[in-house]
């Protein structure tokens, strides 16, 4: 089983191919300082080509549903949904959080990731390895990071704790000022989201038929955009 796995969740987004059989098979990453939509479909040919598939042997399509970038993950479920009736390949949804805390797999401390949410908030979550996955101990949600690192989990229950994401670079010295040393920042290159990681999770979801529906599947953005608030107070 081939997948093509999509991440514009943030503005460091990819593309990644995998077999359940031969494992990874390419991996494309592209730095978006203009937007998603310039760049997608370029990468996603190139990708292709590079790695010696066509878009008929693709037998599943992932995509990263969120938290993220409003706009990101609007481009990267419009243009899976675009590819999926293209072909006729369904489509498996991958939680951004999660995808991005298998940066870390086995590891002994829990994960905590967080995504620049804008308004000073970030979008968080805490998983920890169990057997051979993660779960999670604190669900999705939006947040002030200084009143975040104050849960009682973060606070009580564990001794150390791994901090990656955007969110983290931004807000360190928050982090920094209520964890102390208990909290470690993780290294560079796995600061960012990994395409290929939505395609391992991808590929266990379709192995299980966890497909999702293209008609209504929508982007979990945990809360509404700007454009959403504004229509909102100009209706009342």
């Amino acid at each position: 089983m081939k997948v093509l796995a999509i991440e514009t969740s943030t503005m460091l987004g990819g593309i990644a191919i995998m077999d359940d059989s031969q494992g990874l098979i390419a991996e494309m990453r592209l730095n978006v300082k203009s937007t998603h939509s310039e760049r997608l479909m370029t990468t996603i040919a190139y990708t292709l080509k590079q790695a010696a598939v066509s878009l008929s042997d693709i037998d599943v399509f992932g995509i990263a549903i969120g938290p993220g970038s409003f706009t990101g993950l609007r481009i990267g479920l419009s243009t899976v949904k675009g590819l999926s009736y293209a072909t006729g390949r369904p489509i498996v949804s991958v939680p951004t959080l999660e995808a991005f805390a298998y940066n870390f797999p086995f590891s002994r401390y829990p994960v905590c990731i967080m995504l620049d949410a804008r308004k000073k908030e970030v979008y968080t979550a805490v998983f920890k390895w169990e057997d051979d996955g993660f779960v999670r101990l604190i669900d999705e949600t939006s947040v002030r990071p200084e009143e975040f690192t104050r849960h009682s989990l973060l606070v009580t229950r564990y001794d150390n704790f791994i901090f990656a994401g955007d969110g983290v670079l931004l807000y360190r010295d928050k982090i920094m000022e209520t964890m102390g040393e208990r909290a470690i920042l993780a290294s560079p290159e796995k600061m960012v989201p990994s395409p290929a990681n939505v395609a391992y999770l991808g590929i266990k979801r379709a192995i299980k038929g966890e497909f999702s529906e293209p008609v209504s599947l929508v982007p979990f953005y945990i809360r509404k955009s700007e454009a959403e608030i504004k229509k909102v107070t100009s209706d009342e």
